[in-house]
């Protein structure tokens, strides 16, 4: 139930062991979806097993990435491996027609409750935690230049990433603590929340590209870590648990987290062991991969947003004493 990374790449997974797969997804295909649109730390082996290893055979290559801290760069460095960039227009698209093809059932438009049903599969996207203070707003602009392969950029409770994907696209995806009466829509709405975050020069910026108003999208609503789902839903991706996105590693966990789920379920679907034991045993091969990761990003979002820590992280940056390669190493 969801078909976005974590469900249509299962999805795929299952078919290529020949499980009869049923996908129903709320919306349609192919549609723009909010999403750094990078994939940071998933490894050939995981898409090879999932049935997906020439998905991101003509993406972006990125190893380059740049920090700044308001309007001044404070660091350029060389990613511990190349990071492949590709629309979710893109990706989605592929993954759903992939898996119609191998003779997946694909119904979209249609919204399923988050019952506990045996055979059930929730992977419809995070919980909606109707008390967060956070707001994700992205959109794809043309005729941008950037400055390295991957740009963030930090400012006043909020921080945006800059991302060249397919056909000349940069896609701007950010993450805010919601104001206020903030004025405009579309791009406008994020022009104002970069304003308000102190990264002015950077909205100018944007503002001389050509902004394609159809890929605007936002979300609010979002917590970060496990999203406290029915014990006996089996959930994955980030209907099961969100890592704060500046670690870039949100996408890779969705196909991680297909790849945990999909030999248990395999398992299940030749009767070689029961729902509870299937779900039980996803569970823990889910909490195992990513407990360390979350736990270590949820310590360090709050101090990249705040405003002394920030001064810090500048300062240690510039001479090159911030371990960037340990800490993304830790955080994938």
């Amino acid at each position: 139930m969801g078909g976005g990374i974590a469900g249509l790449s299962l999805g795929v997974g299952l078919r290529k062991a020949g499980v009869r797969v049923v996908l129903r997804e709320a919306g349609s295909y192919p549609r723009h979806r909010l999403c750094g649109e990078f994939v940071n730390g998933v490894s050939a082996s995981t898409l090879v097993c999932l049935g997906l290893e020439e998905l991101f055979e003509d993406a972006q290559v990125h190893q380059e990435m740049s920090w700044w801290l308001h309007d001044r760069q404070i660091a350029q460095v060389e990613m511990r491996r190349p990071v492949s960039a590709l629309s979710r227009w893109e990706m989605d698209q592929r993954m759903s027609l992939r898996f119609q093809q191998w003779g997946g059932e694909l119904f979209s438009r249609e919204r399923v409750k988050n019952d506990a049903v045996e055979g059930r599969i929730w992977t419809a996207g995070r919980k909606l935690e109707r008390d967060s203070n956070w707001l994700g707003l992205k959109a794809h602009f043309l005729n941008l230049e950037t400055c390295s392969g991957l740009e963030m950029h930090l400012g006043e409770q909020g921080y945006l990433g800059l991302t060249p994907v397919e056909n000349g696209r940069v896609n701007v995806c950010g993450l805010f603590e919601l104001r206020d009466k903030m004025p405009g829509k579309g791009s406008e709405k994020l022009f104002s929340y970069l304003g308000a975050c102190g990264l002015s020069e950077l909205a100018d910026r944007l503002r001389k590209a050509k902004v394609d108003e159809a890929s605007f999208t936002g979300i609010s609503g979002i917590s970060f870590g496990q999203q406290h789902q029915d014990s006996d839903l089996l959930a994955l991706g980030d209907a099961e648990r969100m890592i704060p996105p500046f670690t870039g590693n949100g996408m890779s966990m969705a196909f991680e987290a297909a790849e945990c789920a999909l030999n248990p379920l395999v398992e299940y679907a030749q009767n070689e062991c029961s729902w509870s034991e299937t779900r039980r045993t996803i569970q823990e091969r889910l909490q195992i991969r990513f407990r360390r990761r979350i736990a270590l990003a949820k310590k360090l979002h709050p101090l990249i947003l705040n405003p002394s820590t920030q001064e810090v992280l500048a300062a240690l940056a510039k001479p090159g004493w911030l371990p960037f390669s340990f800490l993304t190493r830790l955080l994938t």
